[in-house]
């Protein structure tokens, strides 16, 4: 009997990997589309911390420059306070009395209370 020999051409090769589609892109794409929206998004928040210091820039200087004012209408309130008061005490007292022994002004202190305190 004669000895089975391989086809002339030999055999096929045998399969033993997996043949299954690759889907998707290359790795290489994700990681460059990764640092394109990573890029992006580091750009966007570097505008907007610019844009809030500018704010807060702003807002200081204008703080600044509002205190004049400020200090002015306290001033005003003060002045019409101790008017009212010196104006209270000379219709009850019949006259104006010295609290210091100075004539140097004093600024008063006004603590408000609240109206709904029980006693």
């Amino acid at each position: 009997m004669p000895q089975d020999m391989p086809p002339s051409g030999g055999y096929e090769p045998v399969q033993y990997r997996r043949n299954l589609p690759v889907r998707g892109f290359r790795p290489a794409y994700y990681l460059l589309a990764v640092g394109v929206v990573c890029t992006y998004g580091f750009w966007r928040y570097g505008q907007g911390m610019r844009q809030q210091n500018e704010l807060a820039r702003e807002k200081m200087w204008s703080r600044i420059h509002l205190i004049p004012v400020l200090q002015a209408e306290e001033d005003r309130d003060l002045v019409r306070r101790a008017l009212a008061s010196q104006a209270m005490e000379k219709e009850l007292l019949g006259a104006q009395t010295k609290v210091y022994n100075s004539d140097r002004f004093v600024r008063p202190t006004y603590a408000v209370i609240p109206t709904n305190v029980t006693k």
